[in-house]
């Protein structure tokens, strides 16, 4: 018999059927509030169920009480994973027997999560998107195709990787670390000077015949294809991205017009304004106990509203402005490293 850190006694049987969730937030304390944020909103619509959340990081002081004793804790030292994109080329030593799903510590949870396992299931690798053979994608694909023999690759987005332990999964895993010795000699191009995870994982994919699963937007959601508008409420699960004809940033490229993702990715700079300030706020209003009714209000009051007042105003007064003092420098964004 085994037990786990809730202290409740498992068979290898039951290990081998458990389902986990796994983020990382090492570095700046920004991850790991990122990774708070994260496992309220999964605690908030899987709490009834049997999935356990794992925090992988290099400083568990920095993680908020109401959280710490909820959640499975690992610890590594400072550096341990690498830096940047790379941590997530170690994800084959971190997860726990099971199924196990990565989800990027930057994103929010909108719903149950059994259904994604669900889908899942059977894959010792696999990610949420579709095969391309040409075009560019950090690299030109057909190159890169053709240094591999290999027909396509996935393409996709690495907010989410599922895994299943065992010896395919260390090997893809093997593979990619591999690959990124060799990142820039193979062709492709970096992201934010860094090797991106993505393309190296799905050529590492191909070559072990790992396939993704179908991008319907029902699983990740990401701002990047949908830019026509977004409506979410993290209490009532509601999330609704939108990629309208017609509107001046619809993307045509992009297949699907609706998502109705049970996780969003806030990329980039996403993450320091509206939509995820309203919700971080709301998740943490949480531990006072208040009616979901007042903490919406609220968030709408001191959050919301306000975000939006300085958003039209500044595209207001933005031509103005640039006529005066010409246009503003671009601030550094605190998720790049040095």
């Amino acid at each position: 018999m085994f037990q786990d850190n809730y202290g409740r006694k498992k068979n290898l049987k039951d290990l081998i059927h458990q389902r986990n969730v796994l983020t990382i937030a090492t570095g700046k304390k920004l991850y790991i509030d990122f990774a708070v944020n994260l496992a309220r909103s999964f605690f908030l619509h899987n709490s009834e169920s049997d999935i356990r959340f794992y925090i992988v990081t290099d400083n568990i002081l920095l993680i908020d009480l109401d959280i710490l004793n909820k959640v499975n804790l690992l610890e590594v030292s400072p550096g341990e994973l690498g830096e940047g994109f790379s941590t997530k080329l170690h994800l084959d030593k971190l997860i726990p027997q099971g199924q196990t799903l990565f989800i990027d510590s930057d994103c929010l949870i909108f719903g149950n999560l059994d259904i994604v396992f669900e889908r899942f299931k059977g894959n010792s690798v696999s990610v949420v998107g579709s095969y391309i053979s040409s075009g560019e994608w950090f690299g030109d694909v057909a190159t890169i195709c053709n240094i591999f023999n290999v027909p396509h690759y996935p393409k996709f987005n690495g907010g989410i990787y599922y895994l299943e332990k065992g010896d395919v999964t260390t090997e893809v895993f093997s593979k990619a670390r591999e690959l990124e010795k060799k990142y820039d000699e193979i062709g492709f191009i970096r992201l934010r000077n860094r090797p991106n995870d993505e393309v190296i994982m799905a050529v590492a994919m191909q070559l072990f015949n790992q396939k993704p699963i179908c991008e319907d937007g029902s699983i990740l959601g990401e701002f990047v294809n949908f830019k026509s508008g977004v409506d979410l409420n993290i209490f009532t699960g509601k999330a609704l991205l939108y990629n309208k004809p017609g509107h001046k940033n619809f993307q045509s490229n992009w297949p699907l017009q609706l998502g109705k993702p049970l996780v969003v990715h806030f990329l980039a700079d996403y993450t320091s304004r509206y939509p995820y300030t309203t919700e971080i706020k709301k998740l943490e209003l949480q531990k006072t106990n208040l009616p979901f009714i007042v903490i919406n209000i609220y968030a709408y009051l001191f959050f919301t509203l306000p975000w939006h007042l300085k958003f039209y105003l500044k595209q207001l007064l933005r031509p103005i402005y640039s006529f005066f003092f010409g246009t503003r420098s671009i601030k550094k964004s605190e998720r790049i490293i040095d």
